[in-house]
């Protein structure tokens, strides 16, 4: 595999591992520290711990909506250097039963450490179909 192709695989894993909305599952995806942005401001996240803390509200409000799982479909993905990247693309986010529950729009940059690719950045964003990333 190249490295974008590896890059892609790692948010796959990690989208398997959210759809458990387990946050032991998928906070390890994340680089420690790492900043989440979305409609509610910044939030500096150094350790997993924080990870999983600013993400607790929103997998609360995932399971009380019947989530059953969630899809990557990637828009762009580009390696900035050896050791960057950057994906964007829209999460999509299914009910149990199968119906689609609601559409995000994100864009990762990921860095390589040691332990593999991690999730440095996270940005929550309209998921505008038409807009050319």
């Amino acid at each position: 595999m190249n490295q974008q192709s590896d890059v892609i695989q790692i948010l796959n894993d990690y989208y398997a591992a959210f759809s458990s909305l387990n946050l032991q599952a998928f906070h390890p995806y994340f680089h420690e520290p790492s900043m989440l942005i979305g409609p509610h401001g910044i939030v500096d996240a150094p350790t997993h711990a924080d990870v999983a803390a600013a993400f607790a509200p929103a997998i609360e409000s995932l399971q009380t909506q019947g989530f059953g799982r969630s899809e990557l479909s990637v828009r762009l993905s580009k390696m900035l250097s050896a050791t960057a990247a950057l994906v964007t693309g829209v999460a999509i986010r299914y009910k149990v039963d199968g119906q689609e529950l609601e559409r995000v729009g994100v864009t990762y940059v990921l860095h390589q450490t040691d332990a593999g690719w991690k999730i440095a950045v996270l940005v929550l964003h309209d998921a505008d179909e038409n807009s050319a990333a």
